[in-house]
């Protein structure tokens, strides 16, 4: 080994990995040291390294298409354009041979064509560039990948989770450190970078020449370089579909064919979100067990994905999906059954429905009604006192009276009173006084489905989910007026939807929340699942336009919440409909108008504001013909 070798293999890390720099933020709240280490550590612990932060954070903003710059590949050169806080025009430019190790880097000017000496150290550059620079050749590293597949997640989502980001982020930082460092690492990376920190001038004929021109672009947009496309980033996926669906099924089930067509499939686009994978993971573990997780409640705003994560629980737990969507007028009886008295005995038939169940179909219940007639307790009375609930009922006192006795009382009175006040209780030719007609949300129970009641929140009558509570417990019955006990299947799972900045939306009752067994809440898919879905369902193949688009929909729902606009809502339908509209028009600026904006409030003084401070600095009006 020469002089000048032993030289550049005796390169203080420092100077690379900027140890001594305070971090950036959120990472300058915590401790330098972080108790873990990569796979390669000894134990001691890993140390933030600045260089590293920045230049991870600066290929996830390319990514995204929120910082300019890229990495990507030329032969055997991995380059990076690196977007520098000293000016608007300011890039570093590194070439990194991953063959030799050698490195070529300068500081460029955009507006005036200049090129300067770049050099790492305490008193020179931080090094984020080098790091960016070496991406493709660090994420050839299983854990190294892994982690910054974690770290991406987490970065698209605001790093909402920080202990997770700092996690995956203190591992990538010692995952760096011990390769770089370490020549018996079987994974070393090998960086030719003296004591001093100088790096060997990357020259302007180089620069014009073309000679590193991308071949390959790993993340973001190179403008320097060479000209070329935005490189396309598939959002990362936790969670593979072929390691997901059915996985969490709780035992061996034969379904009949219109069951086995009511199991969801899942789209190949379909990014399956956390709160899917940790509802399955609770519903199956608790499999057996007196008390098993089988009532979920999802929050979130508009287009956040509620209704398909419910499918995907199902396809997860390889079970049929059945829906109930609620309105102002929902009734408990939508819930328990489709009952309707009977108004008159007529045996003709026509179109296969005979005319005893074509006149029924006019006398449905309404709630509010019967029990005004008939002095019936609330919903609300059965759930926190049903031995007084009982009494009224029956006249029967009976101190440890349960709210499925009380609904099966309240029901079961209703239909006797609604017979004696159409004059047919002593009809030989009518049984029963009323038909019965089983609900989904009821066969879901009794036969172990998925089904998802969406917007409970909406409805008007209070206490109607209140008097379903007996059939939210894990062994709830409930009696129906034909005579038949319905008793919930051990497998049937309920999830509760709701967005609660609806507009008429209500505050959920506190019994019902009580018995959900996880409340998770969902906002928006991250922007490149966002981008992803809506390309595969618009078909729109710009993915920048799309990524911009995806930012002005998430930059008008934080205005809306900063603001307290709440009279509308923006979303992914909202994103979709703006695509469309786009294609036909040829101008997202117009289409944005009546899509996102209209959509987003009807104050005029509102929409004026999302369009100066949200749309237009992103999408321009074009100028008049």
């Amino acid at each position: 080994m020469t002089g000048k070798e032993e030289k550049q293999m005796a390169m203080n890390p420092n100077n690379l990995f900027a140890f001594n720099r305070s971090l950036p933020k959120p990472f300058d709240t915590v401790s330098k040291k972080v108790n873990v280490s990569s796979v390669y550590g000894d134990g001691t612990g890993a140390t933030l390294s600045t260089s590293v932060i920045k230049g991870i954070n600066a290929i996830c903003g390319c990514f995204l298409g929120k910082t300019e710059g890229a990495v990507g590949m030329s032969g055997q050169h991995c380059i990076a354009e690196y977007k520098s806080s000293a000016g608007p025009d300011i890039f570093q430019l590194v070439v990194y041979n991953k063959s030799n190790g050698l490195v070529q880097a300068s500081v460029y000017d955009r507006n005036t064509d200049m090129m300067e000496n770049y050099a790492v150290g305490p008193s020179a550059r931080d090094g984020a560039a080098l790091m960016m620079a070496l991406y493709p050749i660090l994420m050839e590293d299983k854990e190294f990948q892994e982690k910054f597949e974690i770290y991406y997640n987490q970065y698209i989502v605001g790093l909402k989770d920080f202990d997770v980001a700092l996690q995956a982020m203190a591992i990538m930082c010692d995952n760096a450190y011990r390769r770089i460092k370490d020549p018996s690492n079987p994974k070393h990376v090998k960086v030719n970078v003296d004591v001093s920190g100088n790096i060997m001038l990357l020259s302007r004929t180089n620069l014009e020449a073309e000679v590193f021109k991308p071949q390959t672009v790993s993340a973001g947009e190179f403008t320097i370089f060479a000209k070329t496309g935005r490189a396309k980033k598939i959002a990362i996926k936790s969670v593979e579909p072929s390691d997901f669906v059915g996985k969490y099924a709780f035992g061996e089930r034969t379904f009949s064919a219109e069951e086995e067509a009511l199991i969801p499939k899942l789209p190949d686009w379909y990014i399956i979100p956390p709160e899917v994978v940790t509802i399955c993971k609770h519903a199956k573990s608790t499999t057996g067990r007196v008390t098993q997780m089988r009532n979920f409640l999802l929050r979130g705003c508009a287009g956040s994905g509620k209704t398909m994560g419910v499918k995907a629980i199902a396809a997860g737990l390889r079970l049929p999906y059945v829906k109930y969507t609620c309105s102002a007028g929902t009734e408990i009886f939508d819930f328990i059954g489709q009952v309707f008295p009977i108004t008159g005995k007529d045996t003709s038939e026509e179109d296969g429905v005979s005319g005893t169940e074509r006149q029924s179909l006019s006398g449905k219940f309404d709630y509010a009604a019967m029990a005004e007639k008939l002095r019936l307790p609330a919903l609300d009375d059965i759930e926190y006192a049903p031995d007084r609930a009982y009494r009224e009922l029956t006249g029967t006192i009976k101190e440890d009276a349960t709210a499925q006795e009380c609904i099966a009382a309240l029901l079961q009175k209703v239909f006797t009173e609604s017979a004696k006040s159409r004059g047919q209780n002593d009809r030989e030719d009518v049984k029963q006084g009323f038909i019965y007609t089983e609900t989904d949300f009821l066969k879901a129970l009794k036969n172990g489905y998925v089904v998802e009641i969406q917007e409970p929140t909406t409805i008007l009558q209070p206490g109607v989910l209140v008097g379903l509570n007996s059939l939210l417990e894990q062994d709830g019955t409930i009696l129906l007026p034909t005579g038949e006990q319905i008793r919930r299947h051990p497998d049937a799972v309920v999830v509760v939807t709701t967005n609660v900045t609806y507009e008429g939306c209500r505050d959920m009752n506190q019994s019902v929340i009580d018995r959900m067994s996880l409340v998770m809440d969902v906002g928006l898919p991250p922007p490149e699942v966002m981008a992803e879905r809506a390309m595969s369902v618009t078909g729109a193949d710009d993915e920048y336009q799309v990524i911009q688009m995806v930012n002005v929909v998430n930059d008008m729902a934080a205005y809306c919440r900063k603001n307290s606009i709440t009279d509308g809502t923006v979303g992914m339908r909202s994103l979709i409909d703006w695509i469309e509209s786009s294609k036909v028009t040829g101008d997202p600026y117009e289409s944005a108008l009546h899509t996102i904006i209209s959509k987003a409030t009807a104050d005029e003084e509102e929409r004026e504001a999302l369009i100066t401070t949200v749309l237009e600095p992103i999408f321009a009006r074009k100028p008049a013909a």
